[in-house]
């Protein structure tokens, strides 16, 4: 089958490349280093020919509201276009637990616009719907950084590895459509603030995890179950303590 990874060459994208070839699918990562830009339409009549499966796990280079909003509706309807064109059968995109519970939130509302188009386009689909991942522990933790202190509202939060992530979308790539969605996440729920107090304690970070109910999360204030999925959601299994010791290890 094959299988063209939009923003093939990014952090989940690069994973679900690897496992789905690992599984015999023909997966092409593209991307603008692989000649393919979503935002012109380059190279998408090229790419897509004979593609049976799309799967967009690209995102946004900016995350300005106005930028992003740009980003996912300009590249969604050329993508989508060009999937008419081509007879794809199958459109899977990755996006966010949470999005309808913050809709005030620029990013939030850009993944909602994207997944309108896609609910619209007339081609079957599918929507995984991820909570945070591991990886971007660190740069949550920089952005809420004020001097020497963390400011994390106490709010639920259950980060997953990217590993995880990337399998999750290439079981959903190679199945029906669900024209639907489902929720990831991982295997333990934590209250944010405690997860980065142990974070930075388990990174020998110095920096102070300050509780702030009106902490912002990449520019809105969560809800106390904005970032976690729903009861039947899938859940990995790489616990967020594994992980670090296998990536330190690395």
């Amino acid at each position: 089958m094959k299988i063209v990874v939009v923003g093939g060459t990014g952090l989940i994208g690069s994973k679900l490349v690897a496992q789905l070839g690992d599984h015999d699918h023909e997966a092409v990562a593209a991307a603008p280093s692989t000649g393919v830009n979503t935002l012109t339409g380059e190279g998408l009549t090229e790419v897509l020919a004979d593609a049976q499966v799309v799967v967009d796990v690209s995102n946004s280079p900016s995350f300005e509201p106005a930028a992003v909003m740009e980003f996912f509706e300009t590249s969604t309807r050329n993508l989508l276009a060009a999937e008419a064109a081509a007879g794809v059968g199958h459109h899977v995109a990755l996006s966010v637990v949470g999005t309808a519970r913050m809709p005030e939130n620029g990013y939030f509302r850009a993944k909602i616009a994207q997944e309108n188009q896609i609910e619209q386009s007339g081609i079957p689909f599918s929507l995984v719907h991820a909570t945070q991942f591991f990886e971007f522990a660190r740069a949550i933790a920089d952005a809420a950084t004020d001097g020497d202190t963390v400011r994390i509202p106490p709010v639920l939060f259950q980060p997953i590895a990217g590993e995880e992530v990337a399998q999750a979308v290439g079981r959903v790539a190679v199945g029906a459509p669900l024209n639907g969605r489902i929720e990831i996440g991982g295997p333990e729920r934590f209250r944010m603030d405690d997860f980065f107090r142990d974070a930075l304690a388990a990174w020998g970070d110095a920096r102070t995890v300050v509780t702030d109910a009106q902490a912002r999360y990449y520019g809105s204030v969560p809800g106390e179950r904005t970032l976690v999925p729903d009861d039947g959601a899938t859940l990995g299994r790489i616990r967020y303590r594994d992980w670090l010791g296998q990536s330190t290890a690395k």
